[in-house]
């Protein structure tokens, strides 16, 4: 089941200027600040974070992730309504895992599960 959007990620070019921009539009520094991803949190708890690079990956501006509760069992039922994975189920940390699946149309979905 879906839950929530849980992030935003945004593949950037220019990490301190896309930095500077996103601590301006939400009013707070970043909770994490390294080259690799710069993470904030929102008011509301969805994440927004920063990727360098990010389009490599198959992100596309803005590519929100929604929380599910089986990320592999997400990721069959999207393939089988004709997507593509874009980049397979994966941990990043925390024992959070993350995937990417491009839809019929070529638009990025990305899906998160604690």
């Amino acid at each position: 089941m879906t839950k929530k959007i849980d992030a935003i990620l945004y593949p950037v070019d220019d990490i301190a200027a896309a930095k500077a921009q996103f601590t301006a539009l939400l009013g707070v520094e970043p909770l994490m600040d390294q080259p690799y991803y710069v993470h904030f949190e929102t008011t509301d708890g969805v994440a927004v974070g920063l990727v360098p690079n990010g389009q490599q990956r198959g992100l596309t501006s803005g590519t929100p992730f929604w929380t599910v509760d089986d990320i592999q069992a997400q990721v069959k039922a999207l393939v089988e309504a004709g997507g593509t994975v874009a980049e397979d189920v994966h941990n990043v940390g925390g024992g959070k895992q993350v995937a990417i699946v491009k839809d019929v149309h070529g638009n990025t979905i990305g899906l998160a599960q604690s």
